[in-house]
């Protein structure tokens, strides 16, 4: 295995379909916007992201498709047939390619994993998953009791982002830390 196939790859896309008849794809984006699509120069398509079977490929053309959507072009890919095959397939990409966030602000890949604890120390749990809900994203939190919380991800919320120890440390507000 080589250095990039070891490197953590993230979910950048899905593929949804061919466009046109000479092996183009549709790609569903997968999080804030187009730009890890539209820059890569290699990408990953795998049943799952984490498919130890995924298979990197060069991407040899792209550009902007129906809203929240781009349109790719790999090497070796050629045809409608081809595409038919990678339908439904997740477009990865190495973490390390993905542009750097202003100071604040965090991919969601980064707070999986990270320990929620509230400013008096009570630990709450461990980000499991992340829900888009429109004004702000939600974590879902779960204890080793398998208690879960949801916790919106407002910057008043969310007090301190440590990704280096993993920690999430989250205001002690009336309601905000009940179970669901």
């Amino acid at each position: 295995m080589t250095a990039v196939q070891l490197q953590k790859r993230i979910v950048v896309g899905e593929i949804m379909g061919p466009h046109g008849l000479q092996g183009e794809v549709r790609v569903r984006i997968a999080g804030d916007g187009p730009d890890p699509l539209l820059n890569a120069e290699t990408l990953w398509l795998g049943k799952t992201a984490t498919d130890p079977e995924a298979r990197r490929y060069r991407v040899k053309g792209c550009g902007r498709g129906r809203k929240g959507e781009v349109r790719l072009r790999f090497d070796g890919i050629e045809g409608r047939e081809a595409v038919a095959a990678l339908v439904g397939m997740v477009v990865t990409s190495p973490a390390t390619l993905l542009p750097r966030l202003p100071e604040g602000e965090f991919y969601r890949y980064e707070l999986i994993d990270c320990r929620v604890v509230s400013e008096s120390g009570q630990e709450l749990g461990t980000v499991l998953e992340i829900w888009e809900t429109g004004a702000h994203d939600v974590l879902v939190v779960e204890d080793e009791d398998g208690v879960r919380r949801l916790i919106p991800t407002a910057s008043e919320l969310m007090k301190q982002v440590d990704l280096v120890s993993r920690r999430i440390v989250v205001v002690d507000l009336p309601g905000l830390l009940e179970p669901i």
